[in-house]
């Protein structure tokens, strides 16, 4: 049957920590230079760095650099491209030189130009949805000759490193990448392990060895194709006809639990399990008249069930989440439970009664079908159900592909939908400032002058994490008070693989990424 490792997230006080759980296998025994083949749900929306702030980091980690990034095992920044520090006592002046000798996948020179032109283009394009928002605290970039790049920040901003080890911000080629646009060809250019080879969307990307990479990732395989499915039925029978070899991101609740099952269909393949920080819940749009009186958003908030959400639908693959910020961050609270408790329609009823709603409240709640994996359509028919059982709400649930929903919910045009996040570092600050502020990653404006002009800042000049609790406890008190957003589950991630697969246990990072470099097949087993 499916051999079980379990990777548990240390509740620390700064970070998530993965705990590698037994192997089967000795890692003595790799053979680091073949080739695997990796199924995912997870397709890129993009190939440039500039428009991403998504799963599409998934393959930029694998084929780009950053300066700094985190190692295997490690939960704080560390020399990629090069080595950083802050050279102030501020927290405002960030200095990185590079590691001599770098060169992109087609040869071209990696210098201190080019990692400025890299970020300083990520903010003459501000694509919608991409990750200049994450540069808000940067002022400006020097060079100081070939090798030394220096940050100058407009504020204190202690995340700053964690910032720059995401793969938004990739260094990319000034000679192939434009300024002021977005690459189009299709194609990619990086100086990461990999080298795109060859990419069909939402089919595969062909990554092998890149021969002149420099970085901290020891490479164990020698190359990996990323199949895309678009169903994760799909990938589950690709693995057990032993046309891929592992698969990451989108396994079902059902599918995990009957991959856990002893049958002799699951023979001779292992299930990973890790504890992460992906969370999922319910964005507000507050300027559409359906949901813009808080009352109705409260009673939502007071009628949701995330015990019986959670049970139903995701079958112990995840738990109940009353906080933005996750279980295994500093931080984490239960807010959301502490003010509405257990579910409670009369409760609900009162808080409509109140703001003198006496009549169903019509909702139009929106999902992907294609993004967080099956289970995300039966999540959005139990909210449904649950609602309107309550005789409060009148329910309409659709559904739409990724890139046509986040289309929408950029535009504004989705008054309830659900989202998902995947960390970009394991810090409170990224679980409450991406979505704050009149332009967010939700597209939707949450303008909280507390949170944005006095909580956010003075975290931001700890550099040590761990004394941030009490404004980050604040800031999600402010959040449940305001009911823009309702946090509902926090999930775990699997890693399912044949049996003769190693890896799978240190191949995700801090910031839930897969690393595809640690994935070998076993020389011996």
């Amino acid at each position: 049957m499916f051999n079980r490792t379990s990777l548990q997230a240390a509740a620390a006080l700064v970070s998530i920590s993965l705990v590698s759980g037994c192997s089967v296998f000795s890692d003595s025994d790799s053979a680091g230079d073949q080739k695997l083949v990796v199924g995912t749900t997870s397709s890129p929306t993009t190939l440039d760095p500039a428009a991403a702030w998504d799963n599409s980091w998934e393959l930029f980690r694998n084929v780009f650099q950053t300066l700094v990034s985190f190692p295997t095992g490690s939960t704080t920044p560390a020399s990629d491209a090069a080595d950083c520090k802050f050279s102030d006592t501020a927290s405002r002046v960030f200095e990185c030189k590079l590691v001599e000798g770098l060169t992109f996948s087609n040869g071209h020179k990696l210098d201190a130009k080019a990692v400025q032109y890299s970020i300083e283009r990520i903010r003459t394009i501000n694509h919608k949805g991409g990750p200049n928002g994450m540069l808000g605290s940067l002022d400006k970039i020097e060079t100081v000759g070939d090798r030394t790049v220096v940050f100058r920040l407009n504020k204190s901003d202690a995340t700053f490193p964690f910032v720059l080890a995401t793969p938004a911000m990739s260094i990319v080629d000034p000679a192939e990448y434009p300024a002021d646009q977005l690459r189009k060809d299709g194609k990619l250019t990086g100086s990461g392990p990999y080298v795109l080879d060859s990419y069909t969307e939402r089919e595969s990307a062909e990554l092998t060895k890149n021969p002149t990479y420099k970085g901290f990732a020891d490479r164990k395989n020698g190359g990996v194709t990323i199949r895309y499915f678009d169903q994760s039925d799909q990938m589950v029978a690709a693995l057990k006809k032993k046309e891929i070899d592992a698969t990451y991101r989108g396994l079902t609740a059902e599918e995990v639990v009957a991959l856990q099952e002893d049958k002799p269909e699951n023979k001779g393949f292992q299930l990973v399990e890790s504890t992460g920080a992906d969370i999922r819940y319910l964005v507000f749009n507050t300027q559409d008249p359906s949901v813009a009186k808080p009352a109705v958003r409260k009673a939502i908030a007071q009628l949701v069930d995330r015990d019986e959400l959670v049970n139903k639908v995701y079958q112990g693959t995840a738990e109940p989440l009353y906080s933005m910020v996750p279980k295994g961050i500093a931080a984490h609270t239960t807010k959301f439970y502490d003010r509405y408790g257990s579910p409670s329609v009369a409760k609900a009823k009162k808080l409509l009664r109140d703001a003198d709603i006496t009549e169903p409240v019509e909702l139009n709640f929106w999902y992907t079908t294609d993004r967080y994996g099956s289970s995300t359509a039966a999540e959005f028919k139990e909210l449904k159900r649950q609602l309107e059982e309550s005789g409060l709400f009148k329910v309409t649930v659709q559904g739409k592909p990724w890139k046509e929903f986040q289309a929408g919910y950029q535009k504004g045009e989705y008054p309830v939908f659900g989202r998902g996040w995947f960390p970009d570092f394991p810090d409170p600050d990224n679980f409450v400032a991406p979505f704050i502020g009149a332009e967010n990653v939700l597209g939707t404006p949450y303008v909280s002058k507390r949170i944005t002009g006095e909580l956010l800042p003075k975290s931001r000049r700890e550099s040590d994490r761990g004394t941030v609790t009490d404004e980050f406890v604040e800031a999600q008190e402010i959040m449940v008070q305001d009911v823009r957003l309702l946090p509902l589950w926090q999930g775990k991630l699997y890693i399912a693989a044949r049996e003769d697969i190693g890896g799978g246990e240190v191949a995700l990072d801090p910031q839930t990424v897969m690393q595809l470099w640690q994935l070998h097949r076993r020389a011996s087993w």
